[in-house]
């Protein structure tokens, strides 16, 4: 089995009238939040897809399904802890992470610090491993026009 492990997370979801923007485990002031079954946090859904994929763990639709109302409304934070213990278990611990937000609005970067510390505290990795950039898509596409947001995030493991 291989000592150093690297994977890829994606993550998209439009915006939505009648909920809170919660992005890295952390309520950003905007007046739409994102449509999805659970918080819809792309960040933290981008982290856990990176570090399942290279952990060979599938995905967080296999965790973590879309269909079971469990998880309706759920807190991403507390899902990607749920994914720590996975990646735990496999025997893996987490490198670093880096993480690129893409979004016309709202602005993040007052809130860069608060979420690579909500992330760091539910994974247990210390905040200087933990890098989450912001930038726009330049107004291009559905993203470019405002309609909503993605994350990529890649994840180096090791045994």
């Amino acid at each position: 089995m291989n000592k150093i492990r690297i994977g890829h997370g994606y993550d998209v979801h439009k915006f939505a009238a009648g909920r809170k923007l919660i992005l890295g485990g952390v309520t950003v002031d905007y007046e739409l939040g994102l449509d999805g079954h659970s918080d819809a946090d792309v960040i933290c859904h981008a982290i856990m897809d990176s570090l399942l994929g290279a952990a060979a763990l599938g995905d967080i639709g296999s965790h973590f399904g879309n269909t079971d109302p469990s998880f309706k409304d759920a807190d991403s934070i507390m899902l990607l802890r749920q994914v720590n213990g996975f990646i735990a278990k496999a025997g893996f611990k987490i490198g670093n992470l880096d993480v690129s937000v893409i979004a016309e609005k709202p602005r993040l970067a007052p809130y860069m610090n608060q979420m690579r510390q909500r992330i760091s505290d539910a994974i247990e990795l210390p905040v200087e491993s933990i890098s989450i950039k912001a930038t726009t898509n330049e107004n291009i596409g559905w993203i470019g026009q405002g309609e909503g947001i993605a994350a990529f995030s890649v994840a180096l493991l090791y045994k």
